[in-house]
């Protein structure tokens, strides 16, 4: 496991690095709020460049990535030196696809600043860009050295990526341990650093057992496959959601497809149903959007010979992968939802 909540152990990686340089990547924000008060503790560092993005899933492009390339090169960065990554998850997305892919991969350190990059994002080796709106369509799997939880950073986070960050942790719960989300769901809007460290370690147990996602690593793309689509289609349209936002109505939607294909029980589903609007809003998603949300469905890396690959979920706690099913299918879960809201 990659990830610790002692600033001591930052402080010896880097005392034992034998690169010349350290490259923070950050956005506007975390370049105001969370990059002084780290620096401050970092008596180790020597030499370091600060490499500053806009905020928001819009910076996870090739453009972007081209840019920062040409800026490494630039500064003379070298295969041995090191990136570090302070940010939410679209700056360890964006900074662990620049660093495994520049030189053919030099290290890198995520410290996220989001609780949805603490939970989720920021640990388990999957790094990425999106493609013509599509996310996440471009990427690496490669391990990050070391990834740093500092709890103080929420306090920078507005409420609105504070909820957005708990729908991932919600969804640790769902697939793998109803005790967590029973106490999760009690616990909202409080969310404690036992909380954020029992998600990070469900993910962290179910990527030891499957790094190359060929198999349970799937069970983590619960809500992600109908989520996602959502999120690219609005984002299209100029009216961009926070991913957790889009992972709730895709946990939502991909619970009732439970129902109906992996034997979800209806007292299960109503329980998720019931817990879900109590935090997050129903989209107000109309019929005429249906087609432009699935033919975003299309670009979904899981999709294996034409069919729609999803997983989902057979009780709170425990989730099943690789269930085929059809564009129809779907579509009539989103349709429902969108009647019921």
């Amino acid at each position: 496991m990659n990830f610790t909540q002692n600033i001591e152990n930052l402080n010896s990686w880097l005392q034992d690095f034998k690169g010349q340089k350290v490259f923070f990547l950050v956005d506007e924000n975390t370049h105001e709020h969370c990059l002084p008060p780290l620096l401050g503790s970092l008596p180790n560092l020597l030499e370091y460049e600060i490499l500053e993005v806009e905020p928001g899933e819009e910076t996870k492009s090739l453009e972007i990535a081209a840019n920062l390339w040409l800026s490494l090169a630039e500064l003379g960065a070298e295969r041995s030196d090191v990136i570090i990554n302070v940010g939410g998850g679209v700056v360890t997305d964006l900074g662990g696809f620049i660093a495994s892919t520049y030189k053919r991969g030099i290290p890198f350190i995520n410290v996220p600043t989001s609780l949805l990059a603490m939970v989720d994002a920021a640990h388990g080796g999957k790094t990425g860009i999106d493609l013509a709106g599509a996310k996440n369509l471009v990427g690496t799997f490669v391990n990050s050295e070391l990834c740093y939880l500092e709890g103080a950073f929420l306090e920078t986070l507005p409420k609105a990526h504070l909820k957005s960050g708990f729908a991932e942790l919600l969804k640790h719960g769902l697939i793998a341990d109803r005790l967590h989300w029973e106490e999760a769901c009690r616990s909202y809007p409080e969310i404690s650093g036992e909380m954020i460290e029992r998600s990070a370690s469900i993910k962290m147990k179910i990527v030891e057992s499957d790094p190359f996602e060929k198999g349970a690593r799937k069970l983590l793309n619960f809500g992600h496959t109908v989520g996602h689509a959502i999120e690219s289609f609005l984002l299209d349209k100029g009216l961009p959601i926070l991913h957790g936002e889009a992972v709730a109505v895709g946990m939502l939607i991909e619970a009732n497809l439970s129902v109906r294909f992996t034997q979800l029980g209806q007292e299960d589903f109503e329980e998720i149903s019931q817990r879900l609007d109590a935090i997050y809003p129903r989209l107000p998603l109309l019929k005429q959007n249906v087609d432009g949300i699935l033919k975003w469905l299309k670009f979904d890396k899981k999709n294996t010979n034409g069919e729609l690959q999803l997983s989902l979920l057979r009780n709170i706690g425990e989730g099943v992968y690789n269930i085929s099913l059809s564009e129809k299918e779907v579509k009539s879960a989103i349709l429902n939802y969108i009647k019921q809201s």
